[in-house]
């Protein structure tokens, strides 16, 4: 039986993009179809979304009744997922910062692992397009959460990701605190408490090619805070795992 992969694409006023992007994203592999999860644009991207799935049937719409968030859309596209049965299922941007071509790279890797996470912070990786400050805060974001959650990734942050579906079936995803991009470091630390293999592949993030990027203090706000809750959850995990150690 053919393995099948789901892009999920999350979108809010991505008029610009959603066409483009998800026509490229559906020639990298035969294997992969879009979700888009759209959060009632009121640009009309729903309305471009229901175009192109009444064109082709890899591509499918999810609406939802109001903007929500980002965590909350990848909840309901993760949900979807499971339900259809997908093998692998994505996060990706629906902006461009996140290159189709990298898909083909996630597929590769995702063979020898249970999260393949596309990573800006290891060799091959990087950032184009973005103010050094927002580089500074990003890359300092990801040494912090490493840190204190002790989860052992160099891009925390990282919002390309493949999971197998076991992952996100093994995972309570209601519970899920996070809604901005401490998601993405919430996910990644639930699963590798599970014991599941997360696994990096570099990617060069590029800024959107068009309209506004969501970053914001609220989010950032959020992540500090988020970080902490996580290190408190992971230090039984972390004294288990040590004491573990010194028995060998």
């Amino acid at each position: 039986m053919t393995e099948r992969a789901l892009v999920l694409l999350p979108t809010y006023n991505e008029k610009d993009n959603i066409e483009k992007i998800s026509r490229q994203v559906i020639a990298i592999d035969p294997r992969i179809e879009v979700l888009i999860v759209d959060d009632n644009s009121p640009d009309g991207t729903g309305q471009i979304a229901d175009r192109l799935a009444a064109e082709n049937p890899r591509i499918k719409v999810l609406h939802r009744t109001g903007k929500q968030g980002l965590g909350r859309a990848y909840i309901a596209g993760f949900h979807y997922g499971i339900e259809k049965k997908y093998d692998y299922i994505f996060e990706m941007d629906a902006d461009f910062s996140h290159q189709p071509k990298y898909l083909a790279d996630h597929l590769k890797n995702i063979e020898t692992c249970d999260i393949s996470l596309g990573s800006r912070y290891i060799k091959g990786g990087g950032i184009e397009n973005w103010p050094k400050m927002r580089w500074a805060i990003s890359y300092y974001a990801n040494v912090y959460s490493r840190v204190v959650t002790g989860l052992p990734v160099r891009d925390a942050t990282g919002g390309f990701k493949c999971f197998r579906r076991r992952v996100l079936e093994s995972l309570d995803l209601d519970s899920i605190r996070s809604n901005g991009y401490s998601f993405q470091i919430e996910v990644s630390f639930r699963a590798w408490l599970h014991g599941f293999k997360i696994q990096e592949t570099p990617i060069v993030f590029v800024e959107r090619e068009a309209g506004h990027s969501k970053f914001s203090k609220k989010i950032i706000y959020e992540a500090v805070f988020m970080v902490l809750y996580l290190g408190v959850q992971s230090i039984p995990f972390r004294v288990k795992r040590l004491f573990s150690f010194g028995k060998k």
